[in-house]
């Protein structure tokens, strides 16, 4: 099948030296390569990875008044502090 394709400057320099250097023409070296590409990208996406998801769970209604979430955790936090003095 003939079609035409826009290939980067330098990497058509690459192709034709490589294509030189083994022999054959250009259009057998461009199949090859499409191939193996075509293969590295076949054999990669049958191992990628599902994105991870967390798990989540109702907890219920909470028990503290959320709107005052900052009152609790200064209570919380004067705790922690009282028992670090007792611990001394």
């Amino acid at each position: 099948m003939r079609t035409t394709v826009r290939v980067d400057d330098d990497l058509m320099q690459e192709l034709k030296d490589l294509a030189h250097e083994e022999g054959i023409s250009l259009a057998k070296l461009f199949n090859r390569t499409v191939r193996l590409g075509l293969d590295s990208l076949k054999s990669r996406g049958s191992k990628t990875q599902k994105p991870y998801h967390e798990k989540t769970f109702a907890m219920g209604k909470p028990l503290v008044d959320l709107t005052q979430a900052i009152q609790v955790l200064n209570a919380i936090d004067d705790e922690v502090f009282i028992e670090k003095l007792n611990r001394k």
